[in-house]
């Protein structure tokens, strides 16, 4: 029994120092990743087995052969648990990076879809209110004069297009969302694709004294469903023209790249914050409030727009960026030739 109890008292001695040279370390590295956590904690318990070991060996005093043998086993019990353990460490420590990370993405998600609940009440709630001023003035004949009665009901229709347009960008949102979104890839002009967009976002462009430039040749061919490519070329124009100052410029010119086709469409708003670039094509993002759209803005939709665009051009396998230029914002899209 007492050679048992010694036996158990070096065993524990050697374990709890090594015990404690582990836990000063964790406690150092304490900002550290999870998966260096996992490492220390896990060499700390195969140092202290083996330290343990060695020890309880060498006060035996065995023989030379008895202690190699001992001490090749032990080696070879600590490679193997160190290996299996690092493997699964590492797993479950990406695991729980995932799991925080999916975590984040569902509140980012969720505070989006509270934002966008939030736009979209407010851009409802007001054209819905003039609406029903206008229909209950129309309606208890309040304007009798010709030309009011006129204004009403252009302002009424205005009003309807504008909801529409909004009730379309939903819808456009939710089948993106869904996954429920197919195109059909064909071989697609984008230079008349372009010139449509033009003519839709000149009207806007001329109210506010702002210039569409496009260049004349160097317009390639794209495999893309044409009405959601216009969507994208429509959406990115509207923008550019909306927050542009009057008397500015809009600037649409294209290219080809190798196997990939490039639209640029470059503004001079004076630039995106850098803060707010990342987040430009998030649901419901307006940035700071000299970006907010308002009335007469040309039917703004909430924020959805630059969603929108960012999904239809994600669903055709291209991708959206946006950076800042010497007087503005250049969006630039690529897409593949057909």
């Amino acid at each position: 029994m007492r050679d048992l109890l010694l036996i158990f008292a070096i065993s524990l001695g050697a374990a709890l120092a090594i015990g404690f040279v582990g836990a000063v370390l964790l406690r150092a590295l304490r900002r550290s990743s999870i998966t260096v956590h996992l490492s220390v904690l896990l060499t700390t318990t195969v140092v202290a087995v083996t330290v343990g070991v060695m020890a309880v060996a060498e006060a035996m005093f065995l023989s030379p052969h008895d202690l190699e043998v001992v001490l090749i086993t032990v080696a070879a019990a600590a490679v193997v648990s160190l290996a299996v353990g690092g493997h699964f460490g590492r797993r479950l420590a990406l695991a729980a990076v995932w799991r925080d990370q999916a975590r984040e993405r569902e509140r980012q998600l969720e505070k989006g879809r509270r934002d966008l609940v939030a736009w979209v009440s407010h851009d409802l709630r007001t054209p819905l209110a003039g609406l029903r001023a206008m229909a209950e003035a129309l309606e208890d004949r309040v304007v009798r004069d010709p030309d009011t009665v006129d204004e009403y009901h252009r302002r009424i229709r205005l009003e309807t297009d504008r909801m529409t347009r909004l009730v379309d960008d939903l819808f456009e949102l939710s089948r993106i969302n869904a996954g429920a979104l197919r195109l059909s890839l064909t071989a697609v002009p984008l230079g008349e694709v372009v010139s449509d967009a033009l003519a839709s976002t000149a009207p806007l462009a001329d109210a506010r004294r702002i210039k569409l430039v496009a260049s004349e040749s160097g317009w390639p061919m794209v495999a893309a469903s044409e009405p959601e490519l216009a969507r994208v070329v429509t959406n990115l124009l509207l923008n550019a023209v909306r927050y542009t100052p009057e008397d500015g410029t809009v600037r649409i010119e294209a290219g080809r790249e190798g196997e990939h086709a490039w639209l640029s469409v470059a503004d001079t708003c004076g630039g995106i914050p850098p803060a707010d670039l990342p987040q430009l094509f998030d649901i419901a993002f307006r940035g700071e409030p000299a970006r907010t759209p308002g009335p007469g803005d040309g039917g703004a939709s909430g924020g959805l727009g630059l969603a929108i665009v960012r999904g239809l051009v994600e669903a055709h396998g291209g991708r959206v960026e946006v950076r800042n230029i010497a007087d503005g914002c250049q969006f630039m899209v690529r897409l593949g030739t057909a």
